[in-house]
């Protein structure tokens, strides 16, 4: 059973999936620019600067939480590209959750959000994240924050009406669908500059195009093709999680133990690594992705052992880290 996409603004990626999953792509001629793709922008929720802005400010905002202690940038530190360095991160209540904490980076070019692709849509998975992350009851906090006047104003200003529990969320989904970083020194090099990449991350942007085959699902220029693929992380578990499989995610049994392909932009920011954060560093996961993942009776067919050495790995390293983006970003100031 599939569930139906959101009526969203998309364009088609299959085919620069195809074209850039070719073992013979020419590394000379790198795709960049997000701008080649589009937000997904919920038809209820038109993108607009001041519904941004607010929405900043609530995410960083521990009102927002049920014990009032904690934001959603607990957990989404922006020196860390929105990630917290942890494996698993606790919830307000103070229980762990099972999955890692990924980027909020560029979220708004996916479809489907969470690892195991249950939300669609930026608003489904800021309402599901506020209320069982942070222990949010709407209905008490938008008085709260009706009752500051910056808030009241912002609000109005951004919607014409007060905060509720609708307007909330849709000021969250709108600061990140307008998160975006993509200024790197690979996107400097794709755009010409060629002394913008190290000699090395040259080489491993050839492996990653070329015979290492990282393209074919993490398609430039996001560096995903936002897609579904098990490859063995926590297979060996004593209950493997179900990944997409699962009922309350795309309920495909031929998913089972698959989970999103992550964005690989700002990668080296975002340690440790998979959904489960087991994998502590970037030269450990690209070892085990270049060795095929780890065997399991739904490993993705995709997956093979490339028979990379050292020197080749750290190669594709070096790329990785020529991911991290340099766009500035400033917390905002709390109205009181």
């Amino acid at each position: 059973m599939r569930l139906p996409l959101l009526p969203v603004l998309l364009v088609p990626f299959a085919a620069a999936c195809s074209k850039e999953s070719s073992a013979h792509a020419d590394p000379n001629k790198p795709v960049h620019g997000l701008a080649s793709i589009e937000l997904v922008v919920s038809p209820d929720n038109p993108l607009t600067a001041a519904k941004a802005a607010l929405g900043k400010q609530l995410f960083f905002d521990p009102r927002l939480s049920g014990s009032g202690k904690t934001a959603c940038a607990t957990c989404h530190l922006p020196e860390r590209a929105f990630t917290d360095g942890r494996a698993t991160s606790p919830k307000d209540n103070g229980s762990m959750n099972t999955r890692n904490a990924p980027s909020m980076f560029n979220v708004g070019y996916h479809e489907r959000l969470y690892w195991d692709g249950r939300a669609l849509g930026l608003e489904a998975n800021v309402k599901a994240a506020w209320t069982a992350q942070n222990g949010a009851k709407p209905d008490e906090i938008a008085p709260k924050l009706a009752a500051v006047d910056a808030y009241a104003k912002a609000f109005q200003a951004a919607f014409g009406k007060g905060p509720d529990e609708t307007t909330i969320v849709q000021a969250l989904a709108s600061f990140l669908r307008d998160l975006r970083d993509e200024d790197s020194a690979y996107d400097r090099f794709a755009a010409g500059d060629a002394a913008a990449l190290s000699e090395q991350a040259q080489q491993g942007l050839a492996l990653f195009r070329g015979r290492a085959g990282c393209v074919v699902c993490h398609t430039l220029p996001l560096f995903s093709d936002r897609l579904f693929h098990n490859v063995g992380i926590g297979s060996k578990a004593e209950k493997p999680d179900l990944g997409a499989a699962a009922k309350n995610a795309l309920d495909d049994a031929g998913k089972t133990g698959a989970f999103k392909t992550p964005s690989l932009r700002n990668v080296a920011k975002t340690a440790p690594y998979f959904h489960d954060g087991s994998v502590a560093t970037l030269a450990e996961a690209v070892q085990l992705m270049a060795s095929g993942g780890i065997d399991n009776p739904h490993r993705d067919p995709l997956l093979k052992d490339k028979h990379l050495d050292a020197t080749e790995v750290a190669q594709l390293v070096a790329l990785l880290e020529a991911l991290t983006g340099t766009t500035p970003f400033t917390p905002p100031t709390l109205p009181q």
